[in-house]
């Protein structure tokens, strides 16, 4: 059906995916919880790395900026950042 090497999905499926997430996340920024938003902010950015990594080159459409491994290490790299000060900072709802 719809895997990830597979004919059938839209090019731009990958990045309509990460950007649904991103918004998303936006939105509960919006709504004051700004912490979750952020968190799933970051994920967006992790989700990226991990489709860049997994769905081929001529599958991969917008998320492809630069070449696979420097768009890896940067997604990653910025989504691991977003999450962990979304976690960490002191406060909200997401302390326990």
């Amino acid at each position: 059906m719809f895997g990830f090497g597979g004919g059938r999905a839209p090019v731009h499926l990958w990045f309509a995916l990460v950007v649904l997430v991103a918004l998303s996340g936006m939105v509960w920024v919006a709504m004051s919880h700004w912490r979750e938003g952020a968190a799933l902010l970051g994920g967006a950015f992790l989700l990226a790395a991990v489709l860049r990594v997994m769905v081929p080159p001529e599958r991969v459409g917008l998320l492809a900026i630069r070449s696979r491994w420097v768009d890896v290490v940067l997604y990653g790299a910025l989504g691991l950042v977003i999450v962990a000060v979304a976690v960490t900072i002191k406060g909200g709802p997401l302390s326990t």
